[in-house]
C-alpha cells in the first residue's frame, strides 16, 4: 500500500511529529476563538438598537468591546503558538529531506548529476524540500483552522436568523463549484508542466552562465545560447496560456464569494416587505459583518488544495533522485598499506612536432 504524502512527511519529522498534531489542534482552537468577537459585536449592535433613540442608556458597551478585543488577542496568541509548533517540525522535515538527498547523491555514479542537470538537481534539493516546509508550517495549520471555521460559522449563521443564514450559504456553494473547476487532477497535471518548465529554465540558466567564458574567449555571439532563450519562451507561453485558461473560473469564483452582500440585501428587501424590526436589522448587520470570513475561508481552502498538489509533485521529484541505484560496495574492502603511488609496466611514447599540427613518433 502506497504511503500518503503526509504520512511520509510525518516520518521525516521524527519525534517532532507531536508538534505537528499540536499545531493543528491549536490552529482549530484559534479559529473558533476568533469567532467569539463577532458575538460581542452583535451584542453591542443589539444593545444600541434597543436603546434607540436614547443611545446614552445603552448598557455594557465598554465591557462588550473589551471582551471582543480580549478574545481577538487570545486567538492571535493561540495561532502564534500553533505556528511555532508547526515551524519547529517543518524545519526538521526539510533538514532531514536535504540530508537524505545529499547522502544519496554522494553515493551515485558521477554521471548521475549529468542526467538530471546541475540546475535541476539544485532546484530539487533546495526548492522541493522548501515546498514541504511551507506546506507543514503554514498550509496544514491553516487547513485545520479552515475546517473549524465553517463549523463555528454554521452555528452562528443559523442561530440568529436561519433564513439569512441559508441565503448567505448560496454564494458559498456556487464559489465551491467554481473552485472545484480550477483544482483536481487537471490542476495536478498543470502543476507538473509548470515545474518541468521551471526545471528546464533553471538548467539552461546554469549552462548559460557556465558558457559565458567560452563566449568571451572565442568571440561567439549570444545566439549560441538559443536553448536558454527557448526555455524562457516556452515558460512564458505556458504561463500566459494557463492564466487565460483559469481566467473565467477565477472570475466567477471571486464574484460568487464576494456576492454574499448582494444576496443578503436582496433577501432583506424580501423579508422586510411587511416592515423592519430592530431584531431583524441587528441580525442583518451581524451577517454583513461576518460573511467576509466565509470568503476568506474558501480562499484558504483553494490555496491549500494547490499547495497539496505542489508538495505531491515535489516528493515525486525527490523520489526520482532517491530511486537511482547507488554505486555498489564491495563486500571485502581492501585498505591501502600507505599513501604512496607506484607505476608498473608503463610505457611512454615520445612524439616530435613537425609543424602544421603533425606529430612524428620518435623511436
Amino acid at each position: 500500500m502506497k504511503q500518503s504524502n503526509l504520512s511520509r512527511l510525518m516520518d521525516y519529522a521524527g519525534r517532532r511529529r507531536v508538534l505537528l498534531c499540536l499545531s493543528w489542534a491549536l490552529s482549530a482552537l484559534s479559529a473558533l476563538v476568533a469567532l467569539v468577537p463577532f458575538w460581542y459585536i452583535w451584542r453591542i449592535i443589539h444593545a444600541v438598537l434597543d436603546a434607540a433613540p436614547r443611545f446614552e442608556t445603552a448598557a455594557h458597551l465598554t465591557a462588550y468591546g473589551w471582551l471582543a478585543v480580549l478574545f481577538a488577542a487570545l486567538s492571535f496568541l493561540i495561532y502564534f503558538a500553533a505556528l511555532m509548533c508547526s515551524h519547529m517540525a517543518a524545519f526538521r522535515v526539510a533538514s532531514n529531506l536535504r540530508k537524505e538527498l545529499v547522502r544519496h547523491i554522494a553515493k551515485l555514479p558521477l554521471g548521475a548529476a549529468e542526467t538530471f542537470g546541475s540546475g535541476k538537481l539544485r532546484k530539487i534539493i533546495n526548492e522541493s524540500s522548501a515546498a514541504t516546509e511551507t506546506y507543514l508550517a503554514h498550509q496544514l495549520p491553516d487547513k485545520a483552522g479552515a475546517i473549524a471555521t465553517p463549523c463555528g460559522l454554521l452555528l452562528l449563521l443559523v442561530v440568529f436568523d436561519w433564513r439569512l443564514g441559508l441565503l448567505s450559504l448560496v454564494p458559498v456553494v456556487l464559489g465551491f463549484v467554481f473552485m472545484m473547476a480550477m483544482t483536481g487532477a487537471r490542476l495536478a497535471q498543470k502543476m507538473k508542466e509548470y515545474q518541468d518548465a521551471l526545471d528546464n529554465m533553471a538548467n539552461e540558466a546554469v549552462e548559460y552562465v557556465r558558457g559565458v567564458p567560452v563566449v568571451k574567449t572565442f568571440g561567439q555571439t549570444v545566439f549560441s545560447f538559443k536553448r536558454f532563450k527557448g526555455a524562457i519562451d516556452n515558460y512564458e507561453k505556458w504561463v500566459i496560456a494557463y492564466t487565460k485558461d483559469l481566467r473565467l473560473p477565477m472570475m466567477f469564483y471571486t464574484t460568487a464569494i464576494n456576492g454574499v452582500f448582494a444576496a443578503l440585501i436582496a433577501g432583506a428587501f424580501w423579508f422586510t416587505s411587511g416592515g423592519v424590526t430592530a431584531a431583524f436589522l441587528t441580525n442583518l448587520l451581524f451577517y454583513i459583518i461576518i460573511t467576509p470570513v466565509i470568503a476568506l475561508t474558501l480562499t484558504k481552502i483553494m490555496f491549500m488544495g494547490e499547495n497539496g498538489i505542489i508538495v505531491g509533485d515535489a516528493l515525486s521529484r525527490i523520489d526520482g533522485i532517491l530511486a537511482l541505484a547507488p554505486l555498489s560496495e564491495t563486500k571485502t574492502p581492501v585498505s591501502p598499506r600507505d599513501n604512496s603511488v607506484e607505476l608498473e609496466h608503463i610505457k611512454f611514447l615520445a612524439y616530435l612536432h613537425r609543424g602544421y599540427g603533425f606529430f612524428e613518433k620518435v623511436p
